[in-house]
């Protein structure tokens, strides 16, 4: 349970986190919107470390501000994209998106319901979680994590590179009269290909 002043920064934090999330989705310039985003992952980090799990918090900051919020900041900021084109035709898909709405909140309406109605579901569980004394979450996470769920880690990871390559894949374009690094060229290179030596007499030029 949380205490007097733990519950005064909770609903704080909750609040800014909320405001700021409704910001990205409202916000007309793209540069303000992930600005807000840094700003929601900020907040919802110090939820984290409010609720005890301080690994969350610190990957919540090193991955998604340091690495995927500051790369949709320079991608923004970089490419000369037409938003208003972006967003034209966007409301055709607001049926599809009020319905993925509602199963969401239906999702978390029967988990919020099932935790009223079953407390004690937590000590059920296969893999109790320990006291802190005893084991710290991050080492108790890594125990789960690289033990009993090595092999969907290591799935996890194989996708994820699949997903790069193919974006890579996808994207690259070779334009025509644009030199290009041949390493196999490079390589194969010679002295006597690859220094030309000529004798250039005083006062003359090539």
């Amino acid at each position: 349970m949380l205490t007097g002043l733990e519950a005064v920064f909770f609903y704080l934090f909750a609040f800014v986190a909320v405001a700021a999330a409704f910001m990205v989705i409202s916000a007309r310039n793209p540069v303000h919107s992930v600005l807000y985003l840094i700003l929601t992952f900020f907040n919802a980090a110090a939820l984290f470390l409010l609720t005890g799990a301080e690994f969350l918090a610190m990957i919540l900051l090193v991955v998604y501000v340091g690495a995927v919020a500051v790369l949709f900041l320079f991608v923004v900021m970089m490419l000369d994209v037409d938003f208003a084109e972006l967003k034209h035709g966007a409301l055709q898909y607001a049926p599809i998106g009020a319905m993925v709405g509602l199963i969401l909140a239906a999702e978390l309406i029967i988990v919020l319901a099932g935790y009223s109605f079953a407390p004690d579901l937590a000590s059920e569980v296969a893999k109790p979680i320990p006291a802190i004394a005893e084991r710290h979450n991050t080492a108790a996470l890594g125990d789960i994590l690289y033990t009993d769920y090595i092999y969907f880690f290591q799935i996890a990871g194989m996708i994820l590179l699949v997903a790069m390559i193919g974006a890579i894949v996808l994207t690259l374009r070779h334009k025509v009269g644009v030199k290009r690094q041949n390493i196999s060229a490079q390589v194969a290179r010679r002295p006597e290909t690859a220094i030309e030596i000529r004798k250039v007499e005083t006062g003359e030029g090539i």
